[in-house]
């Protein structure tokens, strides 16, 4: 069942078209790969998905709501079911607050729970990013943490609120090839156990084959192709991926 529908969507930045009548679809509980290169749109198609940036054409369809101009109570819940994973968790976490603080954050915000049960939640949101034991990080901040733990914090912030869809924009970003492989892994296994759907926005072709049920490349603002992971990596149609394919063969 269809639970993110974008249809027709164009942005433009001063006058710059920066994305062109892009259309693409993400079902309940599936993981997405929105890959190309720098300047592609990836990130622009997901920051319109999540509110942060208004398109001058096209449609936003999610959960059987067009969310484009969506305001007061109807724009908090849709923040609460679309959660953005920036690409930097060190620009994006508080510097101020505790890795407690940041994960409780968004239940302070959307008023979910009592005080009172919070920090088990907290709890349980580290543990489900496998940052363990739990209790040892409660109290720490960004700084004190590792590029992978500080992503892994990301991930618990954006899980704890129960969202139907998480946007990871280069998630994996800085980190270094093992820890890639296991930040990748940690999307999947969410998107199984929980039942979230994940749009991962990626340039790294080996990721996005790594759990992905789905794959749409993008090229200049424009979707150029799209299907299973199988198809689409493994016999391109379009020139573009074909050489994405061929330049991830040699590195």
């Amino acid at each position: 069942m269809t639970l993110l529908e974008v249809g027709n969507l164009s942005v433009s930045f001063h006058g710059v078209r920066a994305v062109s009548d892009v259309s693409l679809t993400v079902a309940r509980g599936e993981s997405v790969a929105l890959v190309g290169g720098s300047g592609a749109g990836k990130s622009t198609v997901a920051r319109v998905v999540a509110g942060l940036t208004v398109p001058v054409a096209g449609s936003v369809t999610f959960d059987g709501v067009d969310i484009l101009g969506i305001r007061g109570r109807a724009a908090r819940s849709m923040r609460r079911d679309i959660h953005l994973v920036f690409q930097d968790p060190y620009a994006s976490l508080p510097p101020s607050m505790t890795v407690a603080e940041i994960v409780a954050e968004p239940m302070v915000i959307h008023r979910i729970g009592a005080k009172s049960t919070r920090r088990d939640a907290v709890v349980a949101a580290l543990e489900s990013v496998n940052l363990l034991p739990a209790e040892r990080y409660l109290g720490r901040y960004p700084h004190e943490l590792s590029g992978g733990e500080r992503q892994r914090v990301a991930f618990a912030r954006a899980v704890i609120a129960g969202p139907k869809l998480i946007l990871a924009d280069e998630p994996t970003s800085g980190l270094d090839a093992s820890l890639r492989v296991d930040i990748v892994e940690l999307m999947n296994r969410l998107c199984q156990d929980q039942g979230i759907a994940i749009v991962h926005i990626t340039h790294d072709l080996a990721l996005a084959q790594r759990g992905s049920d789905r794959v749409v490349v993008m090229q200049g603002g424009r979707v150029v192709e799209s299907g299973s992971v199988s198809s689409v990596l493994g016999s391109p149609r379009h020139h573009y991926t074909a050489a994405l394919v061929a330049a991830a063969a040699r590195s």
